[in-house]
């Protein structure tokens, strides 16, 4: 059968990730990060929501991004930006994260001789991050297979990108349509101890408007800043 690495962040888009990775047949394995980011709490979400459908193995890996910060979800110094989306690259996208998350599990994959990575990047309804863009998903899966013995010796890599042309509401109607439990999941990039999501940034007013344009109720509890 077909092994897949899925990157699971216990976001609304890695979440619809994972089911779109198992309903198309893989044998998934999951793989979260603990960056250093403030949202940290959203680890407990990917924990549940991999339990939830059913991965071979779920693996944690400790990264200090916050050591280099540059980014609100990295330094507790920078404010989440709560004024609605811009135009601009917001001070919420984390330096090189993508780029090192999607090398981490390239390197697991090569190990479990799994040739498909998942990855729940979005162009659409998406905050602007330049790791988010089919160019950048292109250009990895190319140094995937130049920088790997597997890929030497004639396997070949596939980044899988199935949300990247989709908008939220598509990404929602799939997942509901996959029987994904978006109430396991959070958005938002600083929530409260509790897990409830600010209502605010630009993670939640996305997630927000998605689930309004489907007139579907969103279950994520909010708390007031």
């Amino acid at each position: 059968m077909k092994k897949a690495v899925i990157l699971v962040s216990g976001g609304l888009d890695s979440a619809t990730t994972l089911a779109i990775a198992k309903s198309q047949g893989y044998v998934c394995y999951a793989l979260s990060f603990d960056y250093g980011q403030r949202h940290r709490i959203e680890l407990q979400a990917a924990r549940q929501v991999a339990k939830h459908l059913g991965v071979v193995e779920h693996k944690f890996i400790h990264i200090n991004l916050d050591s280099i910060g540059g980014s609100a979800l990295t330094d507790t110094q920078i404010n989440v930006p709560t004024q609605g989306l811009s135009d601009q690259i917001p001070i919420t996208y984390v330096p090189a994260r993508n780029t090192v998350f999607l090398a981490l599990a390239l390197g697991w994959a090569e190990v479990l001789s799994a040739y498909h990575i998942f990855i729940g990047v979005n162009a659409v309804d998406y905050s602007g991050y330049p790791d988010c863009r089919p160019k950048f998903v292109e250009a990895f899966e190319q140094l995937a297979n130049l920088a790997t013995k597997a890929g030497v010796e004639g396997h070949s890599f596939k980044i899988h990108t199935p949300l990247i042309h989709l908008t939220k509401a598509q990404i929602i109607q799939e997942g509901l349509r996959l029987g994904v439990d978006y109430n396991l999941t959070i958005s938002c990039y600083q929530p409260n101890p509790n897990g409830y999501a600010c209502g605010m940034c630009d993670a939640c007013r996305l997630r927000a408007d998605g689930f309004s344009r489907l007139d579907v109720p969103d279950p994520t509890q909010y708390h007031s800043i």
